[in-house]
């Protein structure tokens, strides 16, 4: 019997966590048979051979797609999409895992009782890597738990999401011919490299084209360590990763005529942020950069962001600047 269910992990460089991932897959309760494709991204700690032992142990479900060099995670995860054979999709980041064993199971039940639903999602945890313990993420607003939803409800929230996401996507099972036809027809959209996410696109496609299911059960534990993407302390890291993300809902606003108060707010506060991480990276290139943004995004401007231009266009105001940040932060560390 061919596998109905394929699922993803992608990895690199988390050997202290990998097999407790696959350890969540595998103790799986599922009536049907599943696969789980490890995409590993040229590591250069133990990940790989950690993948590659649980693989000879589990020669019929795991298959491991070793890149011979590093591809990052976009085309890492949509190369091991492509190689999936499953009908539905699962996936599970290499540094996260499953807590239900009947995780898989409850949502195929729905997608298979319900053909109009494209995904399903669920409730999850945050999981601090550190002390090992859990705490809910920002709470969704009502509309976004609600048992069905017309995808096209969403379509907004989506693109302008910024904090918890209204999918998320490791803790989801959708369907792959729904990601097939949305792949041929625009290729782009999964695999430009200055989008720099591979979740937005597949929520965003799936809420498009059906109805979006989500159940309230908690099925993952969500890692938070600061070596994660969107987590990452680093400000020039964090810049280029809130341009990518914007370049990307920038790109479906476009493409799908989208324009509203909300989206027209969130460029803005996008902007500001960019704005903000230029300033303090004191970086004039980046400065630069948001400028043409802008531009790009037809974004206009608020008090917060001329504020902020206008201390970064005087070399002595923006030393000045940070300079009191400076001291800001130290008084507010003194104070806890």
């Amino acid at each position: 019997m061919e596998n109905v269910i394929s699922v993803i992990v992608c990895t690199y460089n988390q050997e202290k966590t990998i097999a407790r991932t696959l350890d969540s897959i595998l103790m799986q309760q599922c009536r049907v048979p599943f696969e789980i494709v490890v995409g590993e991204d040229c590591s250069t700690d133990r990940t790989l051979a950690i993948c590659q032992d649980y693989a000879q142990r589990h020669p019929d479900k795991i298959h491991i797609l070793a890149n011979i060099h590093n591809k990052g995670v976009v085309d890492n995860y949509f190369d091991c999409l492509l190689a999936a054979r499953g009908t539905y999709i699962a996936d599970c980041a290499g540094d996260d895992f499953w807590t239900d064993p009947l995780k898989l199971e409850k949502e195929l039940t729905i997608l298979e009782e319900h053909p109009e639903v494209t995904l399903v999602h669920t409730d999850w945890r945050c999981y601090d890597e550190a002390s090992g313990t859990t705490f809910p993420p920002k709470a969704a607003d009502s509309q976004l738990t609600q048992p069905f939803t017309n995808g096209r409800e969403l379509l907004e929230r989506i693109v302008t999401q910024t904090q918890r996401p209204v999918i998320h996507l490791c803790t989801s099972l959708y369907r792959r011919e729904v990601f097939l036809r949305a792949y041929q027809e625009d290729t782009d959209l999964f695999r430009n490299k200055d989008f720099g996410c591979e979740d937005v696109q597949i929520a965003f496609i799936m809420a498009q084209n059906g109805q979006i299911a989500y159940l309230p059960d908690v099925t993952l534990n969500y890692s938070v360590a600061d070596t994660t993407i969107s987590n990452a302390r680093s400000e020039e890291k964090q810049y280029h990763f809130v341009r990518q993300v914007t370049n990307l809902s920038h790109y479906l606003r476009t493409k799908y005529q989208m324009e509203s108060p909300r989206i027209d707010d969130y460029f803005r506060q996008r902007i500001f942020a960019l704005s903000m991480h230029a300033f303090r990276c004191h970086n004039k290139e980046m400065r630069d950069e948001v400028k043409t943004l802008k531009q790009t995004w037809h974004v206009s401007d608020n008090l917060p962001i001329r504020l902020t231009h206008l201390v970064m266009s005087n070399a002595l105001l923006w030393q000045i600047g940070l300079m009191v940040r400076k001291l800001f932060v130290l008084t507010k560390k003194a104070r806890r």
